[in-house]
């Protein structure tokens, strides 16, 4: 298995209540397909550089996880069509 990193952005406007259950469903697509979770931080909200769907601000979250790339491409079709997740970035970790 491969370490990758996960960096997502959600809406600024959600509740604390519902960035909860947005990470928790996130990181269930990732262990449902074989992941392991090794790190979760949330940076908080933050001013975005630049414009993103006429939002300002996004809720930054970053993910560490080991996953095999069948996770990973699902992932990738997934969430997508996730309303709450403005923009996702999966990276390979260099450790």
């Amino acid at each position: 298995m491969k370490k990758y990193e996960l960096m997502y952005i959600l809406l600024p406007d959600l509740s604390e209540e519902e960035i909860k259950n947005e990470n928790e469903k996130l990181q269930k697509i990732l262990a449902d397909n074989g992941a392991k979770i090794t790190g979760v931080n949330e940076w908080g909200l933050r001013d975005l550089a630049y414009e993103i769907k006429k939002l300002n601000k996004g809720y930054y979250v970053v993910t560490n996880f080991a996953a095999d790339p069948i996770a990973v491409s699902e992932f990738n079709r997934i969430v997508p069509l996730d309303q709450k997740v403005v923009r996702f970035l999966i990276t390979v970790a260099n450790n």
